[in-house]
């Protein structure tokens, strides 16, 4: 079974994910990018940050220790977000990034996220070639070759300068109350929109090392949802325990995801193609095309929003679940400069959330996850694949259908969007019926 997932190293912290294993990958790492040549003429530096769980504490200490006996040096820039540590990396010069999390997974789950030289994820073949070299025998350096270890105590104040100079209007005027998912955001998010000029409010924002993700933060809005209207505030932003997420709560209480952001800021920055991916909703495909923005799909991931992003020269791309790329501003996800950006367009136009959010109009989307299948029978269904063509015949235009094996679960999403609940519900529960008889 591959370690390595969508996005990095996931799993149970001190089960799957241990201290050994974590040293071991660092130590991996630091061989292949070194074989890379990405080494080659000056001492490797490597930026190490981490989230609020608790098992962050022995697993940063695991890479770092891998790191440094590889002759790594590294720089310990503590509990920031992940694209802080993308940002630094990039910012710094630095040959390697470590991002020690599992994002919006709960508190007892943890990951190791790896970022090459410029801030990009590593791709499949250097994190396959990091897997194969795991436990390999090596000469191990002495005396001044080893790595040193740095406390850099100005990188939480680099990037929050990074963020606030994205923007050219300031926040004044605007109420706002943010859910830091007692996560990796906790102290910089409320500070930032704050020296930005907004009054904020901001709960969840007290890490203890166990309630990261705990009934808050961009997987639970309920709380978001119950303080944006009892503080009568304009918005509500919620961040996942990484903070590479941003979904957003108008002053009414409706959720506005990742497709209407970036539907609301593909309309004001006037941009020809947005890239989004299988998920996106037929609403947000429909409102772009009206707009005369073409929009490209890519797999779920924003890896691969990414990758498509940099081979077509776009500038803007996502997913519904908050991951939002902005390539003028970073290279990876941020979920701090997607809700700048978004309440900066508020600020300019001197429009509420709720109306910028009416360039498009949400199908509803039906869900259905379907568990104890044998996914890889999938493509071979012929029922399942005969019922789909039909469905989606009898759907047209106002409706469409994705049914795929999960890429991180032992299951098969079924997933159907029309234009009534009523509709796209009887479908899929159809279709989900078909999945646990044909892939028993």
């Amino acid at each position: 079974m591959a370690l390595f997932g969508t996005d990095g190293v996931r799993g149970l912290a001190n089960d799957l994910l241990t201290a050994e294993l974590a040293l071991d990958l660092a130590v991996a790492a630091a061989h292949v990018l070194g074989d890379t040549g990405a080494f080659a003429g000056h001492r490797p530096r490597a930026i190490v940050g981490q989230d609020s769980r608790a098992s962050g504490e022995f697993l940063e200490a695991a890479v770092i220790a891998g790191l440094a006996s590889a002759g790594v040096d590294v720089y310990r820039v503590g509990v920031l977000p992940t694209p802080a540590v993308a940002h630094l990396v990039a910012e710094s010069g630095a040959d390697l990034g470590v991002m020690i999390s599992a994002s919006h997974n709960p508190m007892p789950d943890n990951g190791i996220k790896f970022f090459a030289k410029g801030g990009g994820k590593l791709d499949d073949a250097l994190e396959a070639a990091i897997e194969a070299r795991m436990n390999e025998p090596w000469k191990r350096p002495t005396g001044k070759d080893v790595g040193r270890v740095v406390v850099d105590e100005s990188a939480a104040e680099r990037y929050i300068y990074h963020l606030l100079s994205s923007l050219s209007t300031q926040l004044t005027g605007i109420k706002l109350v943010v859910d830091c998912a007692n996560g990796a955001s906790s102290e910089v998010a409320p500070e930032i929109y704050a020296r930005a000029g907004a009054d904020v409010i901001a709960i969840s924002n007290k890490p203890n090392g166990l309630n990261i993700n705990e009934n808050c933060g961009s997987t639970h809005l309920e709380n978001l949802i119950a303080e944006v209207k009892k503080q009568g505030a304009d918005l509500g932003i919620a961040h996942d325990g990484d903070a590479d997420r941003c979904l957003a709560v108008d002053a009414n209480g409706e959720v506005i995801d990742g497709d209407f952001i970036m539907a609301i800021l593909a309309k004001d920055w006037q941009v020809k193609t947005v890239v989004g991916t299988v998920m996106s909703n037929l609403g947000f495909v429909k409102a772009m095309n009206e707009l005369g923005i073409k929009v490209e799909k890519t797999a779920v991931g924003d890896r691969y929003v990414l990758e498509n992003m940099l081979a077509n020269d776009h500038i803007l791309g996502g997913e519904q679940s908050g991951h939002i790329i902005m390539r003028q501003h970073a290279n990876t996800g941020d979920g701090i400069l997607t809700a700048l950006q978004l309440i900066q367009v508020m600020a300019k136009t001197g429009k509420s959330l709720a109306e910028l959010a009416s360039v498009m109009q949400r199908f509803p989307q039906v869900l259905v996850n379907v568990n104890k299948v044998d996914k890889s029978k999938l493509d071979s269904a012929e029922k399942l694949h005969e019922e789909i063509a039909s469905q989606e015949k009898a759907l047209g235009d106002s409706g469409r259908i994705l049914i795929r094996a999960s890429g991180t679960e032992a299951l098969v999403r079924v997933m159907v969007e029309a234009q009534s609940e009523e509709t796209a519900t009887k479908i899929a529960n159809e279709l989900a019926e078909i999945v646990r008889s044909e892939l028993n």
